[in-house]
């Protein structure tokens, strides 16, 4: 059996419609269970940040994530097929009508995505200090705790309607198909045969 992690919410559900194209049956999570298990798979539904830490150690051998999500957490996975949904961008946040100045000492940035963010200004030459916020970032640079976020980005809408608007793009993101590098020697048929499964449904 292969254990699969997925993030709660609409990723869990479009990943599932892509099983249930694949395999010709239902996936369904039933009312708040974790754990879903059938036609030789076993669904874990997890938290978003969590999926790659489950396959990192073996619980999962299998996980779908976002691409940021893997950046931020810079473990040894493999990554096996972008499932071309979830997308998005990782991007600057800034206070409408502000502009980043980078002649200052250093950037104050506030974000979940501490990695991300400081390896791009690090790229720029830049000093960084991360205010690390776990929600309601958008407030950040109103307030004037930080300078910009860094934050993900659909349509642009939420920091729009919080009177920020999005500056430079430092990725695009959307959700992978990852695997256990362990899981990946000791059950390759199976993996490969259920990528193959998935990539003939897209």
């Amino acid at each position: 059996m292969l254990t699969i992690a997925l993030p709660k919410g609409r990723i869990a559900k479009e990943t599932l419609e892509k099983f249930e194209k694949a395999f010709g049956e239902k996936f369904v999570f039933e009312d708040r269970k974790l754990i879903l298990e059938k036609a030789g798979f076993r669904f874990l539904n997890v938290r978003n940040q969590d999926v790659p830490t489950y396959v990192m150690h073996g619980a999962a051998d299998l996980g779908v994530v976002g691409l940021d999500v893997l950046q931020e957490k810079e473990y040894d996975l493999i990554k096996l097929l972008d499932l071309k949904i979830g997308q998005c961008k990782v991007a600057i946040g800034l206070k409408a009508g502000d502009k980043l100045d980078w002649s200052k000492p250093s950037i104050r940035v506030a974000t979940k995505h501490e990695k991300i963010a400081k390896s791009f200004f690090e790229s720029k030459a830049m000093a960084v200090d991360i205010v690390k916020l776990y929600g309601s970032i958008e407030l950040a640079p109103l307030v004037g705790l930080s300078d910009c976020i860094v934050d993900i980005v659909e349509t642009g809408e939420t920091m729009k309607q919080n009177g920020l608007e999005v500056g430079d793009t430092i990725m695009q993101s959307s959700a992978n198909l990852i695997c256990n590098k362990n899981s990946y020697y000791t059950k390759k048929d199976k993996i490969l045969a259920l990528k193959d499964s998935i990539k003939g449904t897209m």
